[in-house]
């Protein structure tokens, strides 16, 4: 059994948005393959956003951000979800994610090398979806709001390995969704 935190970044509540149908989609293959799953909705969440340096070193994170922390501690896997907006994720899940990856509970400021990063021994699955064609982004724009996520984030804090599901022409047609809904559940069935 795989413990998975979900991060749904999709900053709108809406439950037709079809991030919201892929993050159920995964946590349901992902209870079928006898995984224990807990899910953490960036847009129904509360918070301030980072302003400062000094408030990313010195300020408490507030309640919806440390129960956050707990979630994504308990994990083994983490799974984030997100579409492409202006070319990058949405700005709340950046700075949900800036919040969260504080020192302290995903950097060790006074270690050096492996040691500061803490939140090593989890995997994780990136899951982006857009308008334009996934090879457009992947191999034209060489996919950068993926690429960043990965390195400059979690592989920078100890997770790895990180693995993608780039899903792009969204709004081409009902079974290509269908396709898609189908192919993210027997990810989350695997714990992929």
């Amino acid at each position: 059994m795989t413990r998975i935190t979900m991060i749904d970044g999709h900053p709108d509540p809406d439950p037709a948005r079809f991030v919201h149908g892929l993050g159920d989609a995964y946590a349901a293959g992902a209870e079928a393959g006898v995984h224990e799953v807990r899910r953490i909705d960036i847009g129904a969440l509360d918070f301030p956003i980072l302003r400062s340096e000094k408030e990313w070193h010195e300020t408490e994170p507030v309640a919806a951000i440390r129960h956050a922390q707990t979630d994504i501690r308990w994990a083994d896997h983490l799974v984030i979800l997100y579409p492409l907006w202006l070319g990058d994720m949405p700005a709340l899940l950046k700075a949900f994610l800036e919040q969260v990856l504080r020192p302290g509970f995903a950097i060790d400021e006074a270690a050096a090398g492996a040691q500061a990063k803490l939140l090593t021994g989890r995997s994780a699955r990136i899951i982006v979806t857009m308008g334009m064609p996934a090879p457009l982004y992947r191999f034209f724009y060489r996919a950068p709001s993926l690429r960043s996520l990965r390195r400059n984030l979690l592989n920078f804090v100890g997770v790895r390995p990180v693995r993608a599901s780039i899903i792009g022409s969204v709004e081409r047609s009902a079974e290509r969704r269908q396709k898609w809904l189908q192919e993210v559940r027997l990810l989350g069935e695997a714990a992929r």
